[in-house]
C-alpha cells in the first residue's frame, strides 16, 4: 500500500494535516460553523449537521490526496504530465466543496446584482449535492493516484 508508504513519514502527515486544517477553517466561517467574533465559538445546528459532516470530510480527503500527489511529484519528477491530473481532480474536488456563500451572498449578489443572485442560490439550494460530487471526485482522484503509484513504485526482482 503506498499510502502507508508515505504516511510513514511526519512531513507527509504534516502537509496532510496542514491543508485539511486549512481548508477546514475558512469553509466553517464562511459556512457560519465557526464564528470569530466577538467570541471564539463553534455553532453547529441540528437541522445543519450533514453540512458540516461533509465539510470534514472535503478537507480530510484534500488534505489526504494533495499530501499524496506531492509525494508523487517528489518520487517522479520526469513524469509531470502524467500527474496534473491528481492536482486537477483535488483542486475541483476541494472548490466544489466550498460552494456554500451563506455571508457571502449578500456580497456576491450586490456586486453582480441578478447572476450573483441565482448563482447564490443555485449554491445554497444545491450545497449537500455539490459536496457529495466533490467528495466523489477527491475519492476517484485518491483511487487514481493510489493506483498510478502502486504501478509506479513497483520493484523489479531478478
Amino acid at each position: 500500500m503506498p499510502q502507508s508508504l508515505i504516511f510513514s513519514k511526519f512531513r507527509y502527515v504534516a502537509l496532510a494535516t496542514l491543508i485539511a486544517v486549512g481548508l477546514f477553517l475558512p469553509l466553517s466561517i464562511i459556512s457560519e460553523y465557526f464564528f470569530v467574533q466577538p467570541f471564539l465559538t463553534w455553532h453547529v445546528p441540528s437541522d445543519r449537521v450533514l453540512g458540516f459532516l461533509l465539510i470534514v470530510a472535503v478537507s480530510v480527503m484534500s488534505g489526504i490526496v494533495l499530501s499524496m500527489n506531492v509525494y508523487r511529484i517528489k518520487v517522479h519528477r520526469n513524469s509531470v504530465k502524467k500527474i496534473g491530473g491528481g492536482f486537477v481532480g483535488s483542486i475541483i474536488g476541494a472548490s466544489a466543496g466550498a460552494c456554500s456563500c451563506s455571508s457571502v451572498g449578500f456580497a456576491v449578489v450586490s456586486t453582480f446584482g441578478t447572476v450573483g443572485g441565482i448563482a447564490t442560490s443555485f449554491l445554497t439550494n444545491y450545497e449537500i449535492p455539490l459536496r457529495v460530487v466533490a467528495l466523489a471526485i477527491l475519492g476517484y482522484t485518491y483511487y487514481a493516484t493510489t493506483k498510478a503509484l502502486s504501478s509506479e513504485c513497483k520493484i523489479k526482482v531478478n
